[in-house]
């Protein structure tokens, strides 16, 4: 069994962060672990409160679990505070975790900001480049990247634009692109698109942290960089396709469709 840590922000509907990110392990097969960055009250029609953990305690996480246990991937995803992001990219520099998946979680689904404003160079000059791959959706790819995002084309170049700081490679989200929900990943001087629609279902909460967790398990698993985004997505659609109306607004998605077919609960 694989080990998978993730170090992330706390959701208290259970959709999204750590909730969404441990229940994608489990579905994996792996055994997940998780270092809380920050604690929100959040639902599934937005967040209310935020409040981050001191930089300090998140080393100690960290450092319990690797001196403890082997860790065979980690996922990182909301990091709100410069202070935190150093704190992480140095933990992350000391234990050299084989795989490294970062989510640059910027703005919710919601439309909550997540991220501090002086926490942007931080991350980009000291965590992203320690990343296999981030996993950035269009709006935090516009971000990155200072560019606008309208087309295929546009995606094509804002992804070149953020390898150029020095960022291994980018799978960048295409969900909120009208017309289409292609994604694309960028390595190198590679870039290599992957075929989605859009689905109709409005519970869609989680999406983004399911998605980075699941290339996470499966990079673990041994596939390759183009084979984990390929079985990640299709993982995440199928949840999409299955989303659970729980709540007045953007209800999860199914973490654990197959393993409920397989127990004659669907």
């Amino acid at each position: 069994m694989k080990h998978l840590l993730t170090i992330a922000g706390s959701d208290s509907s259970g959709g999204a962060g750590i909730q969404a990110d441990l229940k994608t392990f489990a579905a994996h097969g792996c055994y997940g672990m998780s270092v809380i960055t920050a604690v929100t009250a959040q639902n599934t029609t937005g967040v209310t409160a935020i409040q981050n953990m001191d930089p300090d305690v998140v080393a100690a996480q960290i450092d319990a679990v690797f001196s403890d246990i082997r860790v065979d991937a980690v996922k990182v995803g909301m990091v709100s505070t410069a202070a935190t992001i150093h704190v992480i990219a140095e933990k992350m520099k000391q234990w050299q975790p084989r795989f490294l998946v970062v989510d640059p979680v910027m703005v919710a689904t919601s439309g909550a900001y997540l991220l501090e404003a002086d926490a942007r160079g931080t991350l980009m000059e000291e965590l992203l480049p320690l990343a296999t791959v981030i996993t950035p959706n269009l709006m935090e790819g516009e971000v990155l990247s200072g560019e606008k995002i309208h087309s295929r084309e546009d995606m094509e170049k804002a992804a070149g634009t953020i390898l150029s700081h020095g960022i291994r490679s980018v799978l960048l989200k295409g969900g909120h692109l009208a017309g289409t929900a292609d994604d694309l990943l960028a390595e190198g001087s590679r870039m290599c698109w992957f075929k989605g629609r859009h689905i109709d279902n409005p519970n869609t909460h989680g999406t983004g942290c399911s998605l980075s967790s699941a290339v996470a398990s499966e990079l673990a698993a041994g596939n390759s960089l183009e084979e984990s985004v390929r079985r990640a997505k299709a993982y995440v659609a199928l949840g999409i396709e299955n989303g659970l109306p729980v709540g007045h607004g953007h209800g999860p998605i199914h973490h654990f469709v197959e393993l409920y077919k397989k127990g004659g609960l669907f």
